[in-house]
């Protein structure tokens, strides 16, 4: 009999997993907190509503089987006395409503908990507490479901605290229906803890043995948990280093409890190029090449050449990354370069070379301490600068758990401060800071919102004259203020050319709206300028709308701006890609 039931079952739920068309099924339960396990195991069959004259056979057989239906609903739920009614009604012509009543009945309630344990874990705080955490209580209704649950968690819990050999010796409930009462019998041997052994590396690994123990997380003597092996993998992975990543615990080679770790490692190809093509209408027309020797000198280290050539901007850069064998979150950086830029407002060039040693602080911040060496030459507003800088300076990065990978929801935050002295290998003295934060949040399942905000300003005493164009602020362009051009925003002249200010306001606020899975739609509204006062400055005003093609490598940005506030306000066109952060 049970097994027709369920066959009925399982033919009703496959003609239908929702209310069948022309028939509503209403469950009315004495017991709110069972009416949502009722709502999903009921469901009325597709069969019930067709025009075939079999209709009124299949409800009177579905209706006699639904006290079996419900009851077997109930029991896991601890009610083994239930009793089920139903009704048929026509409120309207062509409405068809069947009621299902269910009296749930005086539950069964846990009348003795046995839960002990046994073992070399039996005294360990962590495993008492795991053990005091038990879904169930003595009183509280017998649900099968969380005993289940309990149950496993208990197990995946006390292994993952390295007992792995963790098993129940006796677990059983013994069900009363006269007393409404169970009896629970759960009795737990640990077994002994294990711990991490020795880890090794496969031996075709050209690197050495050292730089590649950074990247593990768990560490020999250790409580064992593949919860940290996990980790380890992971590691080795986002390292972009290696082709293929197998970490294996050999269980079976377990010496006094200890278990040794083994890394079979397929180095990445050690020489990558990495072209890149594309257009924006900050940069113009553009081509990229990148070179990584992912292991210098078969230590570790690795160099980068960056090579940029677009419509307004070229640069050259080398980058030799040195990586700090006790830390994975720490590394030296070695750079030098070369970078022109050309835009509406000035043209620049620049020779510098730059060294920056970066560490993972608290709470995912990044730091970094720096010291840049630049030459410069900068045409600006018809006047030359040649000036030589030498600026050490700190950048600190913090990123909210949200937005860890590019494009998703969450905080970015970054500071740079940085200086000179005239008396240092500097024809200035300045102290200049600068930070942007950025927030994109979901006001609905399809609709974000971003808000960024730039801010710069520069302590400085001498004549504006004496900055380079890198060390002054410019507002417009694609990620700043659209519906200008990029960097033609600013203070001016006597001729109205812009020049660059001392200090930098930008606020970006935009709404997206994702249409489908690839395209999406955009408003925005943006204000913002370089200025040498605070007691003085006007702050440029956009507006506009945009179209989104989202990509892999970020999304594709195409919006139409236009300027606000102006006596003769212009259109103008932005294309980007990439993520906002």
């Amino acid at each position: 009999m049970k097994l027709l039931i369920v066959i009925f079952s399982l033919v009703c739920f496959s003609l239908s997993q929702a209310q069948a068309k022309g028939l509503s099924l209403i469950i009315e339960a004495d017991q709110p907190e069972i009416q949502k396990f009722l709502e999903t195991g009921l469901t009325a069959p597709e069969v019930l509503s067709t025009e075939q004259q079999t209709n009124k056979r299949w409800l009177r057989y579905y209706q006699k089987q639904l006290p079996q239906l419900v009851e077997d609903i109930m029991q896991p739920l601890g009610y083994f006395n239930s009793k089920t009614g139903s009704q048929m009604t026509h409120p309207s012509p062509g409405q068809q409503v069947l009621t299902v009543q269910v009296s749930a009945g005086e539950p069964i309630r846990i009348s003795q908990l046995d839960l002990k344990m046994a073992g070399p874990g039996t005294g360990d705080e962590k495993v008492l507490t795991l053990l005091q955490a038990f879904p169930l209580k003595p009183d509280d209704v017998l649900r099968q479901d969380l005993y289940e649950q309990g149950k496993a968690l208990l197990i995946e819990d006390i292994v993952g605290h390295g007992f792995l050999d963790a098993h129940f010796t006796a677990h059983q409930i013994r069900v009363h229906l006269e007393d409404y009462q169970a009896e629970i019998t759960l009795h737990l041997e640990t077994g002994p803890r294990y711990t991490f052994g020795p880890t090794s590396f496969s031996s075709d690994s050209s690197y050495p043995q050292r730089f590649l123990s950074r990247f593990l997380s768990h560490r020999e003597g250790e409580t064992f948990s593949h919860e940290k092996l996990g980790k380890t993998q992971l590691n080795l992975i986002n390292a972009d280093l290696f082709q293929k990543v197998t970490v294996s615990p050999q269980r079976e080679q377990a010496t006094a409890e200890q278990i040794p770790i083994s890394i079979d490692l397929q180095p990445a190809p050690r020489h990558q190029w990495r072209p890149g093509i594309g257009y924006g209408t900050d940069s113009g027309a553009r081509v990229s090449l990148r070179y990584r020797d992912l292991n210098l000198f078969r230590n570790g280290h690795e160099l980068k050449g960056d090579l940029l050539l677009a419509q307004y901007q070229q640069s050259l850069v080398t980058t030799y990354i040195i990586p700090d064998l006790d830390r994975l979150d720490s590394q030296t950086q070695l750079r030098v370069g070369f970078d022109r830029e050309e835009s509406d407002s000035y043209l620049s060039r620049e020779l510098f070379s730059e060294a920056e040693y970066q560490r993972a602080l608290r709470n995912r911040l990044l730091g970094a301490l720096f010291i840049r060496l630049t030459q410069e030459y900068s045409e600006i507003g018809g006047e030359e600068t040649r000036a030589q800088m030498l600026l050490p300076g700190v950048r600190l990065q913090w990123r909210s758990r949200e937005s860890q990978q590019a494009g998703q929801p969450g905080v970015y935050v970054s500071v740079e401060l940085k200086g000179a002295q005239d008396s240092l290998l500097s024809d200035t003295s300045l102290l200049q800071l600068k930070a942007q934060a950025s927030s994109r949040f979901p006001i609905s399942k399809t609709l974000f919102a971003l808000i960024r905000l730039q801010g710069g300003t520069t302590w400085h005493n001498d004549p504006l004259r004496e900055l380079p164009a890198s060390l002054r602020f410019f507002a417009g362009g694609d990620r700043s203020v659209r519906g200008y051009g990029y960097q033609a925003l600013g203070p001016e002249d006597t001729d109205g050319d812009v020049v660059g200010g001392k200090h930098l306001l930008v606020g970006n606020f935009e709404l997206e709206q994702r249409l489908t899975e690839k395209w999406g739609s955009a408003i925005f509204y943006d204000l913002g300028n370089a200025f040498n006062s605070f007691a003085d400055y006007d702050l440029a005003q956009g507006a506009g709308i945009g179209v989104r093609r989202y990509t892999p490598i970020g999304p594709i940005r195409l919006d139409l701006a236009r300027q606000i506030g102006q006596s003769r306000p212009r259109w103008r066109l932005h294309l980007s890609i990439g993520f906002d952060w």
